[in-house]
């Protein structure tokens, strides 16, 4: 599929809030406040403009009965979309001459 027709990654803040806020009715004030964070850490993550950190990893597991990894697996998808759209042809060719100059070695 070409580039410019692919989807653009969908950030963990966007499940968050579809999968979890909207349908258990809370607001991401009244989760900030149950799980001991700024209501702005979660706000934003769910805005997609922040990321979801280990320490916020392991109070979403607990509050929503989900694993931490569940969440970092949500960041690190979305965060490797990103860059797999940013690296750009001829670094990805630079490490890949530089691969099999190690092969070869």
């Amino acid at each position: 599929m070409p580039k410019s027709a692919q989807q653009p990654p969908i950030h963990p803040g966007e499940i968050l809030k579809e999968e979890f806020l909207v349908p258990y009715g809370l607001s991401a004030n009244r989760l900030a406040l149950a799980i001991g964070v700024a209501p702005n850490r979660i706000t934003g993550i769910v805005n997609g403009m922040r990321g979801i950190t280990g320490e916020t990893a392991i109070l979403l597991a607990r509050a929503f009965r989900t694993t931490p990894e569940f969440w970092i697996n949500l960041q690190a998808h979305y965060d490797l979309e990103l860059a797999r759209a940013q690296v750009t042809k001829e670094r990805i060719e630079g490490a890949e001459a530089l691969s099999r100059e190690l092969s070869a070695a």
